[in-house]
């Protein structure tokens, strides 16, 4: 059984989907075209043409288009048009190394990155990917330095996952991504030499995707989103805006209740306004509900997709302390971990190795003291607010709107040292 699933993982399944879709949305049509590119059979070596290797997993047909034709306006809205292809405009050119030929969840990884990416753009940055959710992002004085960032923040996530840039790859970014095992590679260009350097990786995808240095426009623009039902039916809806800009367009926390006005006493300082708009355009790409947290233009923990919102903090607190250790121990042992308790256990390290990351590990709390704390949602009671704070953070955002919002004022404002938090008047839940 399991030589026949390593089996389906490498067969490049035929589609059945046409070439061309219509969409109709009234007297408006949309025009889509299947994506295909050449490439070699890996059994016949014969060059054939194909689209997506398969769709999520193994045994499923699966097709990309691109919109060529229709401008959608409904109300008010008017949506992306053609000729603004990312992803889906990608050509046989930009497909610089197929690697295994990208299935479903390689591009749409990469269209996640790029979703987070449109709001970081003034800085060389790094966004690694895994299911769909970030594992780690990064602002770098260099491109090589925000990889290595956002590799660190969550080593053990980052492998298999797909890193996307938003500067043209140069030789110190492409020898830090070859030490890793990823599955896709994106950024808007590669510099001479780079991509020898990436080949060395067979199965690594390296894509080029040439509107990148323009993602910024893609921040103010709409697409349709369709959902697909299990009865075949389907919700369609306008795709979120993001209306957090910069600094300015957060609110200091503030409400009332029972006739009382509850205002946050601390306000932001520059750096901390500088880490809540930071990891507030990374929950733009976290599956709600979600908590993360971020310090110094880097991401510290990251908790997706949990029902309870003090779960989902929890989670990421975890995850913070978890992936701290482990930063330790691989930087200065180059083992992960979970290799340094094997070797403990059977005696090959002493146990004071463990001893001593766990005790830093401890002190320094996963490294979130300091750190921001973001939510996609309102805290509907005090307790997720608490988790960060015991934890040392100075900053919290969220959309605010709780009947208990009082609670988690008086919370930041009890909170010695004192906590600031900000509003952001939008939730940003992602399904």
């Amino acid at each position: 059984m399991a030589d026949d699933l390593k089996k389906m993982y490498r067969t490049i399944m035929d589609d059945h989907f046409p070439p061309r879709i219509t969409i109709s949305f009234g007297d408006q049509v949309l025009v889509y075209r299947k994506r295909t590119w050449k490439l070699t059979d890996e059994k016949s070596r014969e060059v054939i043409e194909k689209g997506l290797r398969y769709g999520e997993n193994p045994g499923q047909e699966a097709a990309l288009y691109e919109l060529v034709n229709g401008n959608l306006a409904l109300g008010q809205c008017q949506f992306i048009g053609p000729g603004r292809g990312l992803v889906s405009a990608m050509s046989e050119e930009d497909m610089i190394q197929e690697g295994k030929h990208p299935g479903k969840i390689n591009l749409t990884d990469i269209d996640n990155a790029m979703n987070i990416m449109k709001y970081l753009m003034e800085k060389p940055l790094a966004v690694i990917v895994k299911h769909n959710n970030p594992s780690g992002v990064a602002y770098g004085g260099s491109l090589a330095e925000a990889y290595k960032k956002a590799d660190m923040a969550d080593r053990i996530a980052a492998f298999g996952g797909a890193v996307a840039f938003n500067r043209p790859v140069d030789k110190a970014t492409a020898e830090a991504v070859a030490k890793n095992y990823l599955e896709v590679v994106a950024a808007p260009e590669y510099e001479e030499g780079t991509v020898e350097i990436l080949a060395k990786r067979a199965n690594l995808r390296i894509i080029r995707i040439r509107k990148i240095e323009r993602l910024h426009e893609y921040s103010r623009t709409r697409f349709v989103d369709f959902k697909s039902l299990i009865d075949g039916g389907f919700i369609v809806q306008q795709s979120p805006l993001n209306r957090i800009q910069s600094p300015k367009d957060f609110a200091l926390a503030s409400c009332e209740y029972q006739g009382k006005t509850y205002t946050i006493s601390r306000k932001p300082s520059d750096e901390e306004y500088a880490d809540m708009l930071f990891g507030w355009q990374v929950e733009q790409g976290v599956s709600s509900n979600s908590v993360i947290f971020v310090k110094d233009g880097v991401t510290a923990g990251i908790g997706t997709g949990e029902q309870d919102r003090v779960g989902v903090a929890e989670i990421a607190t975890f995850k913070a302390y978890t992936k701290f250790a482990d930063w330790l121990c691989f930087s200065r042992y180059a083992l992960s971990y979970k290799e340094m308790e094997l070797k403990v256990k059977s005696g090959q390290k002493d146990r004071g190795i463990l001893e001593e990351i766990d005790r830093e590990t401890r002190e320094a709390k996963g490294g979130l003291i300091g750190a921001t704390m973001v939510s996609d949602a309102f805290f509907p009671f005090r307790d997720g607010v608490d988790v960060g704070i015991q934890q040392g953070i100075r900053a919290i955002v969220q959309p605010g709107g709780s009947l208990r919002d009082f609670e988690a004022i008086e919370a930041c404002n009890e909170a010695s040292p004192q906590v600031t938090m900000v509003f952001t008047g939008q939730r940003a839940f992602k399904h």
